[in-house]
């Protein structure tokens, strides 16, 4: 019997919803579900975890960060900043950036912007298992100093981005109190580019149009498991409703070392 074979069954996806699913035990070093996890989404801002790492790439041996960039990179982080994604997309190369995370990571489906949106960060395709394997190299593989930062500010994000939106949604709704989180969202009516992201074409293989909301992270005492949620909406659908639907997608998975809330 393979592993494959042993993963539970899938969970039911809600009528309208696209979703690509991982989840990985970092206690037994094994992927306890899969669900279309090499289906490529745009990555919204999830994004901003290869923006980070690319920036601290060659600082060591003391990876010092200053204070200009620990402002930028904590507002970014913790509160899904647009401005300093767009800032460090540009002084990092743009596309160049997640062609050298692509090769340093080992990552199979992820990719720039497409050739006709070269600027858009948030246009990247990835998956929710490559999203699962920056978060090993994070946490497993990357210098104390950089796990430790990063991971640091992930574990205290804001309620709100700084766009006004809810990010309390997937797994900072499901699991408390031993979390962290990198969300992402895209389409939706008063969102960042909201304007922008409905004038894109729809004839490219990524879809740049559909309501888009993604749920990444870690749950459990020391990070025990490794969750990506990557989700597309039917067009229209209301922040709310996507709200909703990811979080209860997000409770339906089996996550190791994971603690529920509990109804107050």
């Amino acid at each position: 019997m393979t592993l494959r074979d042993e993963l539970p069954e899938t969970v039911a996806v809600p009528p309208g919803l696209t979703a690509g699913i991982a989840v990985f035990d970092r206690g037994t070093g094994q992927f306890v579900q899969q669900q279309n996890a090499d289906h490529q989404f745009r990555s919204a801002s999830v994004v901003k975890l290869l923006i980070v790492l690319d920036l601290l790439w060659d600082s060591g041996p003391a990876y010092d960060v200053p204070a200009e960039d620990r402002a930028r990179l904590e507002v970014m982080l913790r509160s899904s900043d647009d401005d300093a994604a767009s800032y460090y997309w540009d002084h990092l190369g743009g596309a160049g950036l997640v062609e050298r995370m692509v090769r340093r990571l080992g990552l199979t489906h992820t990719a720039g912007p497409p050739a006709t949106h070269p600027g858009f960060w948030g246009y990247v395709s990835i998956t929710a298992a490559d999203t699962v394997r920056i978060y090993r190299h994070i946490l497993d593989e990357a210098p104390a100093p950089v796990r430790e930062y990063v991971m640091g500010l992930l574990h205290e994000p804001t309620r709100l981005g700084t766009d006004g939106f809810d990010q309390y949604f997937g797994i900072a709704s499901v699991f408390d109190p031993d979390f962290s989180i990198k969300q992402g969202w895209s389409g939706f009516l008063g969102s960042s580019g909201y304007g922008s992201d409905k004038a894109k074409p729809v004839d490219v293989p990524l879809d740049l149009v559909s309501e888009a909301l993604h749920t990444t992270g870690t749950v459990g005492a020391d990070d025990r498991s490794i969750v990506a949620v990557f989700t597309l909406h039917q067009r229209g659908t209301q922040y709310d409703k996507a709200y909703t639907d990811v979080t209860a997608l997000t409770a339906a998975l089996t996550v190791p070392g994971g603690v529920r809330r509990t109804a107050s």
